[in-house]
């Protein structure tokens, strides 16, 4: 029989034993030496040279070797430097370089063994000549197929002797917050380089674009890993290296991937267009916070709000209006503001989809045909050049909720560099800073177009619709104010 001190001395080490090696999901990979081995030779480095011209004298730049401020359009010795190359030239002396080479390095991965590599935009943005290096030092130069800024995504295409080592993208939806990843890339131009992480957050907004939904990971990325791929432990890309989080310019445990999901759809388009090709509403959004979502009876802070319908959108036809709330597109619930721009870019260009949105407390439901994002873009592009010939009015005064409201005169417009195409609502000239209005960043130069959904048409009648919300009893007075270009957000203030 074994002793009590003996069970004692037995459970005690076996005890120690289990806290020394740690619970099991504590324990990482063994070793992820096999996956490494499996995707690194599908990971390329992506080198990108832009050729400028070197722009000197007047209105040109620096020599080489000058003092950074020395040269350039307005520099002291601007007048001087012109002279010199005007002699120069006259004595039949040899011209100095007009063109400069500057590259960058960056990483991608191949999807396809006939040649097909992905990279970030802004690894081969404006590069004049795209070159894909491989493991082996093999260097191919490659033609871009295509590229997207919004979701910073580019497709180049190479044309190598024989198959290449491919890699295939994975379900990035099924990515899980602690779930082990791998990242390969080209960090500061080392070459191939792993590091292993785990998956910190999933849906990261870092305000880069308009479709932001990042996968956050502590794997190790710097500055070159760009255009990588992140790998999940069976192998599969789930994102793309594209950002980093960092005071110092160096990994400190923040990183960002575009999901898989997200760039699918692009590439396929970037692949049989060129370019893409989104699905369009047509209209402008906010976020709904919680006086707007009392305001409007929401009921809960949930959709995005309309700011505006552009009349040449898909929406106007459906009879979308400036103050409607989008709860849901195509059968899918929209939380936040972000969430619908992600779904009407992912959904084909001329399907009729269905809107639920809350009107007046009720909820109504609309069809729309999608419009094509890009064609919208170009509309909005050439729009914005047309002026129109701005109304005149008489100068007058008014105060309500700590802003002064003015009539929109020549005189305020050109003050305010408010554009001609903003015809119509109340100038406002002021705002005290210790007023609700301030706290909501509202500024002089912006226009106050709407009280609760009617239209303003001078500071009085501004004044006479918050007067009349005060004594209907109304807490809040919802307010559509423009900015100077016209673009225009919902703002609530208490009514005081």
């Amino acid at each position: 029989m074994i002793s009590a001190f003996r069970r004692a001395a037995l459970a005690l080490a076996t005890a120690s034993s289990l806290w020394l090696a740690g619970p099991a999901w504590a324990k990482g990979p063994d070793s992820l030496a096999d996956l490494a081995a499996q995707v690194s030779d599908a990971v390329v480095n992506i080198s990108a040279t832009q050729t400028v011209e070197a722009k000197r004298g007047k209105g040109g730049g620096e020599m080489p070797g000058m003092p950074p401020g020395m040269g350039g359009p307005g520099a002291p010795f601007d007048d001087l430097f012109e002279e010199f190359f005007k002699r120069r030239q006259g004595q039949g002396m040899p011209d100095m370089p007009r063109q400069r080479k500057s590259s960058s390095l960056g990483s991608g991965f191949v999807i396809d063994a006939s040649g097909i590599v992905i990279t970030n935009n802004h690894v081969i943005a404006d590069a004049n000549e795209v070159t894909v290096i491989f493991n082996d030092g093999q260097k191919l130069k490659a033609e871009v197929l295509g590229k997207d800024q919004k979701v910073d995504v580019a497709v180049l295409r190479v044309k190598p002797e024989k198959p290449l080592k491919a890699v295939k993208f994975g379900d990035s939806d099924k990515a899980r917050v602690g779930d082990w990843v791998l990242a390969v890339g080209n960090p500061f131009g080392l070459g191939g380089s792993v590091t292993a992480g785990i998956v910190s957050a999933r849906n990261r907004n870092i305000d880069s674009g308009p479709y932001d939904n990042y996968i956050q990971t502590d794997a190790s990325i710097n500055k070159g890993n760009s255009g990588g791929p992140l790998f999940n432990m069976d192998g599969d890309v789930i994102g793309i290296n594209t950002a980093i989080l960092s005071p110092s310019g160096g990994s400190v445990g923040i990183g960002f991937a575009t999901p898989a999901n997200t760039v699918m759809p692009v590439i396929e388009q970037l692949q049989q267009y060129g370019e893409t090709r989104r699905g369009w509403l047509g209209v402008r959004i906010q976020n709904v916070d919680d006086a707007i979502a009392e305001t409007l009876n929401l009921g809960s802070v949930r959709g995005a709000l309309v700011a505006g319908v552009d009349d040449k959108g898909p929406s106007k036809p459906a009879g979308i209006k400036a103050g409607d709330v989008i709860v849901k597109f195509d059968g899918k619930p929209i939380k936040e503001s972000r969430d619908l721009p992600k779904l009407v870019a992912a959904t084909p260009v001329g399907r009729d989809v269905e809107l639920v949105i809350m009107r007046g407390g009720k909820e109504e439901t609309k069809k729309v045909k999608l419009g094509r994002l890009e064609d919208g873009e170009k509309v909005a592009s050439k729009e914005s050049g047309e002026k129109d010939k701005p109304e005149s009015s008489s100068p007058s005064s008014q105060s309500a909720l700590g802003m002064e409201l003015s009539r929109l005169t020549d005189d305020l417009r050109a003050r305010f560099q408010i554009k001609d195409t903003v015809k119509n609502g109340v100038l406002i000239t002021s705002v005290d800073p210790s007023s609700s209005a301030a706290e909501k960043r509202l500024q002089p130069g912006e226009i106050l177009l709407e009280v609760n959904q009617e239209p303003v048409s001078d500071p009085a009648d501004a004044v006479k619709k918050i007067k009349a919300l005060k004594e209907a009893g109304k807490k809040t007075a919802l307010l559509i104010v423009a900015n100077g270009a016209g673009d225009a957000h919902f703002v609530a203030l208490p009514v005081e």
